[in-house]
């Protein structure tokens, strides 16, 4: 488990995007104003992504591709998209793999920029996502509780972001010290991912990420993360959660309920778990 974050010295002010070579850190393939299709689902479960970068400058590899669409020569190769903040700096990245050029226009967003239409392979960039990128972008990731005006079927966005963001967020803060206290909020815990939402906000505050299934969970209480273990864990409004995490999960002895499961889990890791 681990983000795609990536540093870089570039800025695009005013930028949205930008796409570097990931076979050559120095070949830098320029800035966008848009990424449409990104973020959107997967025509198949194996489908290629159409990608429409809206106000790109081409530089680089991706520059020599743009004059071969068409052809063999059309596809630039693998790349690490960045999705940047108001000021041009990295808040994470996406690895995407055969970037082919299919398309090229004029763009309206300026004289000399263009509108590449390109296909790509990612497989992090899930559907929704570039509303949670936006609310990091737009300083309004600040409070708690934002989480809860997702719908359901968007709440795996919003855990991808909080992960891929993480380190960009953090800015190189340390782990609380062991012996600390959290309070898990309990009455918006009504899945697994809306659980993993309020467990990364209790750990790290708004946006926080602690894990988006039960292998990160357990990664997470190993360090690193934003706690250090042994801490308590005060399980507000928890008889509300247990009767929504009834799920059935496989374990050592057969199945249990998943709010079963997580108590063991925290138990294991040295967290004492406080319901209430």
């Amino acid at each position: 488990m681990g983000s795609a974050i990536r540093t870089s010295e570039r800025r695009g002010e005013g930028q949205r995007y930008a796409l570097t070579s990931d076979e050559d850190d120095s070949d830098f393939w320029g800035f966008a104003r848009g990424a449409e299709g990104l973020f959107t689902p997967l025509p198949d479960e194996e489908g290629a992504r159409r990608v429409h970068l809206a106000g790109c400058l081409p530089q680089g590899g991706l520059l020599r591709s743009v004059g071969h669409v068409g052809s063999r020569r059309a596809l630039a190769g693998n790349a690490w998209i960045d999705v940047l903040d108001g000021d041009g700096a990295t808040m994470g990245s996406y690895f995407v793999s055969e970037v082919t050029v299919v398309d090229v226009r004029p763009s309206a967003c300026g004289a000399g920029l263009v509108d590449l239409t390109m296909t790509l392979w990612c497989e992090h960039a899930v559907a929704g996502a570039e509303r949670v990128w936006d609310l990091i972008r737009t300083g309004h990731l600040n409070r708690t509780g934002v989480w809860h005006e997702f719908a359901p079927d968007d709440r795996r966005a919003w855990l991808s972001v909080t992960l891929w963001s993480r380190e960009y967020r953090r800015q190189g803060k340390v782990d609380a010290p062991a012996g600390q206290v959290f309070t898990l909020d309990g009455r918006h815990i009504v899945d697994r991912d809306s659980f993993y939402c309020a467990v990364g906000e209790a750990v790290n505050g708004p946006g926080g990420y602690f894990g988006w299934n039960l292998d990160a969970l357990n990664d997470c209480l190993r360090g690193g993360w934003g706690a250090t273990t042994p801490f308590t864990l005060h399980w507000d409004f928890s008889a509300q959660a247990r009767a929504r995490l009834r799920e059935r999960v496989p374990c050592a002895e057969g199945e249990v309920a998943l709010f079963d499961l997580l108590l063991e889990i925290f138990e294991d890791q040295g967290v004492s778990v406080v319901l209430r």
